[in-house]
């Protein structure tokens, strides 16, 4: 598994490029149904910065990335945001949060590799945080372009966070096709 496409300023514009026309309003915005206005929010895997924009204009939120490039890139254009350097499976900082997102970030990890992140997140959530998590909907695994991509179905997710969250809510939307992605919304334990 190659960790080094977002570490690059050409693998950065390309993904840019691909991902100009998505966001994650419609989630944002489901996510606003169980966590409240100006809560505390860490959002994993910033990337472009378009999903964090997008939160920003409700949550205070601090935006991460484990790519230096995209954090270059975001503290330039949003210099009064914060942005830290994090690994979402490790998630090393001493904040707790009320909520916490990420937009298809944690399809990146392998199945020990994703529950080492939900401990950790519970771990940096404050009483009754909330998260918001958008899967690729599936089975198996892939390499694609250089990363590897971790499908899952609701069963593996529920069966994933269930020690540590009460689940509010795992339903699939519509990415690029029908029903080929997951949203799963839980509260801590």
């Amino acid at each position: 598994m190659s960790k080094d496409y977002y570490k690059t300023k050409e693998s950065v514009e390309e993904y840019i490029n691909l991902a100009k026309d998505v966001s994650g309003r419609e989630l944002i915005e489901k996510l606003g149904q169980f966590l409240p206005k100006h809560s505390h929010m860490l959002e994993i895997g910033s990337g472009p910065g378009t999903d964090w924009q997008i939160l920003n204009e409700t949550y205070h939120v601090v935006g991460s990335d484990n790519s230096q490039e995209f954090l270059n890139r975001l503290k330039a254009e949003h210099p009064n945001g914060e942005f830290i350097e994090l690994d979402a499976t490790s998630l090393k900082t001493e904040r707790t949060f009320d909520g916490m997102y990420s937009n298809k970030v944690l399809h990146h990890l392998k199945d020990d590799e994703l529950k080492d992140s939900v401990r950790r997140q519970s771990d940096i959530l404050n009483a009754n945080g909330i998260i918001c998590h958008s899967f690729w909907r599936g089975e198996g695994s892939e390499i694609f372009k250089g990363l590897f991509v971790n499908y899952h179905e609701k069963e593996d997710l529920e069966k994933c966070f269930k020690a540590y969250f009460h689940i509010l809510l795992i339903e699939p939307y519509k990415e690029f096709e029908d029903e080929d992605s997951l949203l799963l919304i839980a509260e801590r334990k």
